[in-house]
């Protein structure tokens, strides 16, 4: 089944949009919400930083894994960037990428904007799979 619900492009939609996807997850193991709450975060973040436009927060928790899609009206497509060591930001997307099972971006064809998603499995995995 999945979920959404819209969010002001405003700080404070970080943390309420976490709040939302780790109250559809629950009762997953702990190393996993912490996971799907850092891939949020750094998501969402994307948008309030780099978009003017509001945005959704989607959650599918159907066979056995989570997928979450965050969608925007704002131009630009993010890219996966490998900053240096001193460079304050701009490791969101590899942060996601590494957490993952799968992560992708989507253009929206009816409207400028895109569709940053992420899938991970509800169960913890194991140690030698960990990235």
């Amino acid at each position: 089944m999945t979920v959404r619900r819209d969010f002001p492009n405003t700080p404070g939609s970080i943390g309420q949009a976490r709040k939302f996807v780790l109250g559809e997850v629950d009762g997953v193991p702990d190393r996993v919400a912490e996971n799907v709450s850092v891939m949020v975060s750094e998501l969402v973040t994307n948008c309030v930083r780099h978009t003017v436009t509001d945005f959704s927060v989607s959650v599918d928790t159907s066979g056995g894994e989570i997928r979450v899609e965050v969608t925007d009206h704002g131009g630009g497509v993010p890219v996966v960037r490998s900053p240096d060591p001193s460079e304050p930001s701009g490791r969101g997307l590899r942060i996601v990428r590494e957490l993952s099972d799968a992560f992708g971006i989507t253009e929206l064809s009816s409207s400028p904007g895109k569709t940053v998603w992420f899938a991970t499995s509800l169960e913890e995995r194991s140690a030698a799979r960990n990235r």
